[in-house]
């Protein structure tokens, strides 16, 4: 009796001394107090970027968050968050992504340009070459780009053998043309000053039956056969260095499908960025340098697409059509714009919202409709819209600043509306006597002597028109596909309408306005 008794006394003295370190309870209220001060950092922080996000009313009397002093945010709010989230692309990432694309097709063409051509031509001597230089071109290297940097493009330049010289005619002049053929060339062969006729035809007979077709009794040099044998030249040249390249990167070069340049698909294994291992799309075009920084391309671009080989006329044949760049004039424009812009202009972010604009319009549509949306509305002819714009204007420095951003939209959308339906005319920039890059200086005499190309021309009326609608509904419905789509979640306070949410569409809506 006594025995047990002591033990109880015991066990009870167990319980009521808790063990060194067993107080249960400040862990606990700790975690609790680090979670409040967090949830309060949060709530402060996000009070702060509402206070200072561009054109918010300041916080004052009334609580932000209450729903019976919310505002709806203006559409320049929209446009700038939007922009700041979905749109703007780091030129951290993007420097790096260039640095990553200008190593590794530097190293291509030089591989490309010492292991020589032998061509279909035995021992060489009268085949094409790699130049041994490349041209960055595009939105990625002219400051739009929007959202990825995981796509660009390059000119890799072919030098021609020395007895061969090139005589470029644009078709633009040609009456009863197609408007589908007005921006393209055909480049016929003739002799280099000083050369023998007679001799000069025995000489480059061996290169013109490698790379040249026949167009009304003459020779004219082939984007067609040029690009194949460029696709095989690369093929052969990436197998040079692919050992050297595998421990930074995995590389591989695809065809390009229907006559397309071939793509170089670039993905870093290791970096000394960790931010910049995106797979990258190179897409390597042939040029023939015609001087002046301007370049023939094969094929001709997308923005310029080619009909049905009835339109063509008597004689011509389409294996025998180049593309014309001239992205180095192009360049100087802008720049030329942009020296004379105020510190703050906003031009380049109106093109790339345009972009982001026409990739909001295209959800939705069937394959089909989409492809047909992207070409009309391709990323040249946006940047046009833009220069045109600029260029009308007496003072294209004044007025683009950010204040004025969604006003500057409204007016990009609705002049592509007017030259979708015909109501203004969107020129080539370049082509042409009245292109608009002479104010930058004199342009080469084959830009000065070829004819004005309309760009919306080789399109289907009745396609202009159903795009011109749904631009300008996707323009009117923007603040609920912003609220929607982009944008910090305090934008999005209710889920848009039912009636305002993009169903899958068979072709394009015939109701829009």
């Amino acid at each position: 009796m006594c025995k047990v008794t002591v033990l109880s006394h015991r066990s009870g003295g167990a319980r009521a001394e808790p063990p060194d370190g067993a107080d249960g309870g400040f862990p606990l209220l700790k975690i609790s107090a680090l979670l409040l001060l967090a949830y309060i950092l949060l709530r402060c922080r996000h009070a702060v970027r509402q206070r200072f996000l561009p054109g918010s009313p300041r916080l004052g009397g009334h609580s932000t968050y209450s729903p019976r002093h919310f505002q709806e945010p203006s559409l320049d709010i929209l446009l700038e968050s939007y922009y700041e989230h979905e749109v703007r692309l780091s030129p951290h990432v993007l420097g790096h992504s260039k640095a990553h694309v200008s190593r590794i097709v530097g190293e291509l063409v030089r591989a490309g340009r010492a292991r020589g051509s032998p061509g279909p031509i035995p021992g060489g001597t009268l085949a094409l070459a790699f130049r041994g230089d490349f041209i960055q071109v595009g939105s990625a290297y002219e400051q739009h780009k929007i959202r990825r940097p995981d796509a660009f493009d390059v000119l890799v330049p072919l030098r021609l053998p020395p007895l061969v010289a090139l005589e470029p005619r644009s078709l633009g002049a040609q009456p009863a043309l197609a408007p589908a053929f007005h921006g393209c060339f055909v480049c016929a062969l003739k002799a280099p000053p000083g050369a023998s006729g007679s001799h000069w035809l025995r000489d480059c007979k061996p290169f013109a039956e490698g790379f040249c077709v026949d167009v009304r009794g003459r020779r004219h040099l082939s984007a067609t056969l040029v690009l194949r044998w460029f696709q095989s030249h690369l093929q052969r040249s990436l197998a040079t260095v692919r050992y050297s390249l595998e421990e930074r990167c995995r590389v591989t070069l695809t065809p390009g499908g229907l006559e397309q340049p071939p793509t170089l698909h670039i993905l870093p294994c290791r970096t000394d960025y960790g931010c910049c291992r995106l797979s990258m799309a190179v897409r390597l075009i042939p040029a023939v340098h015609l001087g002046d920084g301007v370049f023939l391309v094969a094929p001709p671009p997308p923005s310029s697409p080619v009909g049905p080989l009835s339109e063509l006329p008597e004689g011509l044949r389409s294996d025998a059509l180049w593309g014309v760049n001239t992205a180095r004039q192009e360049q100087k424009l802008l720049g030329w714009l942009q020296e004379r812009a105020p510190p703050g202009a906003c031009y380049l972010k109106c093109l790339q919202l345009l972009k982001a604009l026409r990739d909001l319009g295209a959800r939705g549509l069937d394959p089909r409709a989409a492809t047909q949306w992207g070409r009309i509305l391709s990323s040249y002819v946006l940047k046009t819209v833009l220069l045109a714009v600029l260029l009308c204007e007496r003072a294209p420095e004044q007025g683009w600043d950010e204040a004025h951003l969604g006003k500057r939209m409204e007016q990009l959308v609705r002049f592509l509306r007017d030259c979708l339906l015909g109501r203004q005319t969107l020129f080539h920039c370049v082509l042409g006597l009245g292109g608009a890059a002479a104010e930058v200086g004199p342009l080469p005499k084959v830009l000065r002597e070829a004819a004005p190309v309309d760009l919306l021309a080789a399109f289907d009326r009745q396609a202009r028109e159903l795009v011109a609608a749904r631009l300008l509904s996707t323009w009117r419905r923007l603040p609920q596909l912003l609220r929607a789509y982009g944008g910090p979640r305090y934008l999005a306070r209710c889920s848009p309408p039912r009636s305002q949410r993009p169903q899958h569409t068979q072709g394009f809506p015939k109701d829009e306005p």
